[in-house]
């Protein structure tokens, strides 16, 4: 089976789309299907087999990403999709309009991830704006999109649920992104603090993603007020880059965070990142917009126990309370479960031991099986459909 990934964003743009896009397009090889994507070009990207890149100018005021033309995305996408079975949108901008039309026009099956929850973001970088009109526009927006496709997989229940809420009829699926477990598992702990001049004995509490506002991590930097007054010694890591780098940093200056807070930027993810995570004593997350939260899980693959908000797609990790803490969304209190947590390690060991296992069952093998069988299943109901003396008693296109 051949399977066409659409989307206006990939490597080497970091971040959760990214990662999702490629977790997926490994593991599903190993599913008998051929994964090809049609993304941007950021500048000088060497030819992959299988990858098509369109070119793209940067967004004024974003040097991350990058805009597509619309008609060289629609000539490639419909290039693309020729040979494939279905057609798989990543995005809702360019790609969305450019998958749809090349799906409809060669009578393939369409669906959509819906990865971020646009309603919750739009303030954070049009604050000028009334914040209940914004979100009202991307509810509408989304709406529009989703009920134009055969389907929407959703990384979340509380994503599904959320979509629902919206308005959106089409088949949802609730599959979220797996992660590469053995990859998380080898890092070197001992070689990354002596790289970044950390001490062996000193508490290390980690967050790992886009430094931006939707994060969060100033409640964080609020949290260690309180976590600091307990644990003298500790230090928060955070890795990453992004547009509120400026603002946290001046934060950190402004509570005299100075030596308790180090930005150490993005890392690579094949061997820096492992060995980070291997470096420190406790996750720490506190987006409250997350669609799913992939770094929980990269976190407890490495053996990290997790503190964290249980909020929107968090709330599906966090729930069997298995190698992480629930924490009080109050900063003081969040503080304050993580000074415990470095106070009182034995109390606590329990989760060491937990995380991976837990980890395991959200492995990128075991989503890709998930993924795979949904679309042959949207393959097979929409070839039953164009030829009806075919149909199985009973498809249904739910997994």
């Amino acid at each position: 089976m051949r399977v066409l990934m659409v989307s206006d964003v990939y490597f080497p743009r970091v971040n959760g789309v990214s990662t999702s896009i490629e977790t997926f397009r490994q593991a599903l090889a190993g599913q008998g299907v051929e994964v090809r994507l049609v993304v941007p070009r950021y500048g000088d990207e060497a030819a992959v087999d299988g990858i098509v890149r369109v070119p793209g100018r940067p967004i004024p005021g974003d040097r991350e990403d990058r805009l597509v033309g619309w008609r060289a995305m629609h000539r490639a996408v419909l290039a693309a999709a020729q040979d494939c079975d279905l057609v798989h949108i990543q995005t809702p901008f360019v790609a969305h309009y450019a998958g749809l039309k090349a799906a409809r026009r060669l009578g393939l099956p369409v669906l959509a991830t819906y990865h971020t929850l646009f309603e919750e973001y739009l303030q954070h970088y049009a604050p000028f704006l009334p914040a209940s009109w914004l979100k009202a526009q991307a509810r509408g927006f989304s709406r529009r999109q989703c009920n134009a496709l055969d389907g929407v997989v959703v990384p979340s229940s509380a994503m599904q649920q959320r979509l629902l809420d919206y308005g959106i009829s089409v088949p949802q699926h609730v599959l979220p992104t797996g992660i590469p477990t053995a990859r998380f598992a080898r890092g070197n702990g001992p070689a990354f603090r002596l790289r970044h001049g950390i001490s062996a004995a000193r508490p290390v509490a980690l967050f790992v993603g886009r430094v931006a506002h939707e994060k969060n991590i100033a409640f964080l930097l609020e949290a260690m007020l309180t976590t600091r007054r307990m644990r003298p010694d500790v230090l928060l890591l955070i890795a990453g880059e992004g547009p509120a780098m400026a603002d946290l940093q001046a934060q950190v200056r402004r509570q005299g965070l100075e030596g308790a807070v180090q930005f150490i930027g993005y890392l690579d993810r094949q061997q820096e990142l492992p060995d980070c995570y291997a470096a420190a004593d406790a996750f720490v997350f506190a987006s409250r917009t997350e669609t799913q939260g992939l770094v929980l899980l990269e976190a407890m693959a490495a053996g990290l126990p997790v503190i964290a908000l249980a909020e929107m797609g968090t709330v599906d990790i966090l729930a069997p309370r298995r190698g992480a803490i629930s924490a009080p969304p109050e900063a003081a209190a969040f503080g304050q479960v993580l000074g415990d947590f470095f106070e009182r390690p034995q109390a606590w060991s329990h989760l060491v031991a937990e995380a991976p296992a837990y980890a395991e069952e959200w492995s990128d093998s075991a989503m890709a099986a998930r993924l795979a069988a949904l679309y042959r299943t949207l393959a097979g109901i929409r070839q039953a459909a164009d030829n009806p003396q075919t149909a199985p008693v009973g498809s249904s296109v739910g997994v």
